[in-house]
């Protein structure tokens, strides 16, 4: 008799010991919930290596504008922008004048000389708020004369202005002066076209052995034109600019940051208390938390889990439980 009452006292005792631990692992979940959701601004990484990530862009999802969700990438501490035809290192990205400017590894360089790679068109989502720049020129390297018109463009437009934009400039300064080297075509020729949309650099692609992008840098001097070409593409795009998102920004109102709700893209101002639908020292708006992709949300799926599974468990303990007659008393019970 007395070995059955220990064991009964055995197996009280342990049974709560496993819910004090379980009860303070619950907690625990609770706290770090807590924790992340009071700090949602600071979700919102505002650089990638070195350069800045402010509004319209987010590399978090639920920052910035929705109009450019999912368009930045960060791998690494090296920037990205994702297209429909791949991912481009961004080199620099400017507010002021509003662009960006990315590199193509498949487009030809100067260490390729006369050795065309195989490349790729360069496109962009026409549903974004993107434009390939006016200030990029493209050369295209052995074109097909059959299939291309390759013609000095000045003497070409004299003879036929109709189709003056349709000729692929033979003449142009950048095929005659190559930016940082002059002399790296010896045998391959040269002529300078601005396709007016993707489906005419994929043609002219069909028709040419390589092609490369160069864009106009200005040089911050005076007179305005005073610009060097380098090797890039500039990609313009614009900043939707709100009332709200500038009262959420707005240090006197709380000093949030501008962001969206990953479920239904509304605008949502990012507080260091939580999410609100105006800004942060609004004390009538409503508040929302756990909308910032992998972040609270994830730490409330594994909040709920073990909640879950700690009431899985107690009704297990409680089937097992020592009963005297159907009555719980002191000893035995498990609340």
């Amino acid at each position: 008799m007395s070995t059955s009452s220990s064991k009964s006292h055995m197996a009280i005792s342990l049974a709560n010991n496993c819910i004090s631990t379980l009860f303070i692992f619950i907690i625990f979940l609770l706290l770090q919930f807590l924790s992340i959701t009071e700090a949602q601004s600071s979700i919102c990484r505002n650089s990638c290596g070195d350069i800045p990530i402010q509004y319209p862009f987010g590399i978090d999802d639920g920052c910035g504008s929705p109009f450019y969700r999912h368009i930045l990438v960060c791998t690494g501490g090296q920037l990205q922008l994702r297209t429909p035809s791949g991912r481009y290192p961004v080199r620099n990205l400017s507010y002021i004048d509003p662009h960006i400017l990315v590199t193509d590894p498949l487009m030809w360089n100067c260490l390729d000389g006369d050795n065309f790679r195989p490349t790729r068109p360069f496109s962009l989502d026409t549903s974004t708020h993107f434009t390939l720049s006016s200030e990029n020129d493209y050369l295209f390297f052995n074109c097909s004369e059959s299939d291309v018109l390759v013609e000095p463009k000045p003497m070409f437009c004299e003879r036929f202005p109709d189709q003056c934009d349709s000729t692929c400039d033979s003449s142009s300064y950048l095929c005659r002066h190559m930016p940082e080297c002059p002399t790296a075509l010896r045998s391959s020729s040269c002529c300078s076209y601005y396709p007016k949309a993707t489906e005419s650099l994929r043609l002219m692609l069909k028709h040419c052995a390589s092609y490369t992008s160069v864009y106009w840098r200005n040089l911050g001097s005076t007179p305005a034109f005073d610009q060097a070409p380098e090797y890039g593409i500039r990609v313009d795009f614009d900043i939707p600019v709100t009332t709200r998102c500038l009262q959420c920004q707005d240090t006197v109102k709380g000093g949030g940051t501008c962001g969206f709700d990953i479920e239904t893209q509304d605008f949502l101002c990012l507080c260091d208390k939580g999410n609100s639908t105006t800004y942060c020292n609004d004390r009538t708006s409503s508040h929302r938390r756990g909308v910032v992709a992998g972040t609270a949300t994830a730490v409330s799926v594994a909040g709920a889990f073990g909640i879950g599974a700690g009431v899985w468990y107690l009704k297990k303990l409680r089937a097992k439980a020592p009963v005297t007659h159907g009555v719980q008393t002191n000893e035995n019970r498990l609340f």
